[in-house]
């Protein structure tokens, strides 16, 4: 139980709806047990005794019990769905909350296919058992309580006799739940990684597709899929053993009854109505105890669920903030790197080693290097997506921890290299940074990323509904978008991110002549791969494993030849090649 009383928090605040549903699972449950007693006293009294007065009385009243039973039935069901609709509302709010404030580092990890089963199959499983296992819980033991006191009622031999098995019925219960608990827990699993599988096949299918590896994928997804079945064949299995067993105890029970019940009528000790109302109550005390597996099998798939979605709301956030952040509405955007180290796990090479730079207000810097030299690392310290190891990053010098997180975040504009867009219009994803902003304002900033023209192009203009992740559009007019969705911020802090590799030359020379406007007051970071992107930069910083290696402007760094004079000329070496070529 030690799942739900982590988890109570979202459940018992509408413990109003459970303790309703309770009070008429109650009424029914006493209602059910009058069945024996007025079958009881019809043969014993109406067929035996000839007392046919009483057939009106019993038939008004047993019509009288249906009405009042079809009531409460209709009370507890629509309570104890009420109940788990918005226990899990809660829950799953507190979730999607909990997914948006972790850090980058839970999703270097996680994966999307699991985050996906854990909010939908986790979370309907939770539901079910609160909705319906706790008042079924409650009904069963309530029953079986109920219907053994009237056995004893009746007769104490009797019942001593029927019960007897009792304990061996329980022993099985008790055992059937510890097996098939952890067999839920790994379906859980298995269904997390199976829909991981689906995810990753059908956002990369142009992938799969251009390098014909549907066959390959195929196999995979049938790996999971084997996977995902033979745990469930063991948990079948598991039901299979058990639940015969349980059936063949229940059944001794009724033979017992049956033998001795019919002794003690013969002899006179009972009446023909009390064993006929006897058996009806033991099949009460037994259809429990076998529906008791039901309800072991719905609390182990809850508590399952529960675990897993534990394991969402305990994760830490990792970036942790002051208790009284400083909630600044403008900052000047001075950026201070001081031996800034940087490891995302212990299991990977250093991406940061003793990072020291001095960006003032204003200046443009470059970032160039080697994929994995530390480049997107470096812009990553400054929103605080991860944490460094050792040293400082000051933001007008003060630590950037110091910051709202919001706040900050608000003051830098980010343009990554892998452009992503929503499935709605192209006005709101432009907007989505500043939902507040007016039209005129969107199709300036659209104007100054070189995106107004294609946007005008497009069948309903800025109001086009885009596919998943941008479909419809190219490359370079996703990335387009994404620049004016970064400049519509009015940003302290510009971060481009490789924003121009989607583009062609032409095109990458438009957007550099509107940034050069944009970049004006700002403090910019330009992550680029070409140099052409980035040699206006006042500082560029050349990184290698981690480490600046060199220093300075453009002409001073091609003064020095180096590593950056090596890669200015690799290409432009490229480009007086191709041209010699085409004479």
């Amino acid at each position: 139980m030690e799942t739900f009383k982590k988890l109570k928090e979202f459940y018992w605040p509408f413990r109003k709806y459970f303790f309703g549903s309770i009070l008429f699972v109650l009424l029914v449950t006493g209602i059910t047990v009058l069945y024996p007693i007025i079958l009881q006293i019809t043969i014993d009294d109406v067929v035996l005794d000839e007392q046919y007065e009483l057939i009106p009385l019993l038939s008004i009243g047993f019509i009288l019990i249906m009405i009042v039973k079809g009531f409460a039935n209709f009370f507890q069901q629509y309570f104890g769905d009420v109940f788990g609709v918005k226990s899990v509302y809660t829950l799953r709010d507190s979730l999607y909350k909990k997914l948006q404030r972790l850090s980058f580092t839970y999703y270097d990890n996680a994966r999307t296919g699991d985050l996906m089963s854990r909010l939908t199959m986790d979370v309907e499983g939770f539901k079910f058992f609160l909705a319906a296992g706790f008042k079924e819980l409650i009904r069963v033991t309530l029953l079986m309580f109920i219907s053994l006191s009237v056995m004893f009622f009746y007769s104490v031999p009797l019942a001593l006799v029927t019960m007897a098995v009792m304990p061996f019925l329980a022993v099985v219960v008790y055992r059937f739940d510890k097996k098939v608990h952890p067999a839920f827990r790994d379906i859980r699993k298995s269904l997390g990684r199976l829909n991981t599988r689906i995810q990753e096949n059908v956002s990369g299918m142009n992938t799969v597709k251009s390098l014909s590896k549907e066959d390959f994928e195929i196999d995979r997804f049938s790996t999971n899929n084997v996977n995902y079945r033979e745990v469930n064949i063991r948990t079948s299995n598991i039901w299979a053993r058990y639940f015969p067993f349980m059936e063949f105890i229940g059944n001794v029970s009724m033979v017992a009854l049956l033998i001795y019940g019919g002794y003690l009528v013969i002899s006179g000790d009972m009446q023909l109505g009390e064993l006929v109302a006897f058996f009806s109550l033991v099949t009460y005390i037994l259809g429990p105890l076998m529906h008791l597996g039901f309800i072991v099998n719905m609390f182990s798939q809850a508590k399952a669920s529960g675990e897993r979605l534990l394991e969402i709301l305990e994760a830490p956030d990792e970036i942790n903030q002051d208790d009284d952040p400083i909630d600044t509405e403008r900052i000047e955007g001075h950026i201070t790197f001081r031996d800034v180290t940087l490891t995302y796990t212990e299991d990977d090479d250093t991406a940061l080693k003793n990072i020291s730079f001095d960006a003032p207000p204003g200046k443009v810097i470059g970032l160039i290097g080697p994929t994995g030299s530390g480049k997107t690392s470096i812009t990553q310290l400054i929103t605080r997506f991860y944490e460094p190891e050792k040293g400082d990053v000051l933001i007008d010098g003060k630590p950037s921890s110091v910051y709202n997180l919001k706040k900050l975040r608000k003051h830098i504009g980010f343009v990554l290299q892998e452009s992503f867009l929503f499935s709605t219009t192209i006005k709101e994803n432009i907007a989505y940074g500043n939902p507040d902003a007016s039209m005129e304002e969107i199709i300036a900033a659209a104007k100054r990323a070189q995106a107004h023209d294609f946007i005008l192009e497009l069948p309903k203009g800025y109001d086009t509904m885009l596919g998943e992740r941008g479909m419809g559009l190219s490359g370079g007019q996703k990335q387009r978008i994404a620049i004016a969705r970064a400049i519509l911020i009015d940003p302290s802090i510009l971060v481009l991110d490789d924003a121009t590799s989607a583009v062609d030359m032409e095109t990458e020379f438009q957007i550099q002549k509107a940034l050069k406007e944009v970049m004006k007051n700002r403090t910019t970071f330009i992550i680029a791969h070409r140099i052409s992107s980035l040699k206006h930069a006042d500082e560029i910083l050349v990184l290698k494993d981690g480490e600046i290696v060199e220093r300075g402007n453009h002409d001073q760094l091609i003064n020095q030849k180096g590593q950056y004079r090596r890669i200015y000329d690799i290409q432009y070496q490229d480009k007086e090649a191709i041209f010699n070529a085409s004479k």
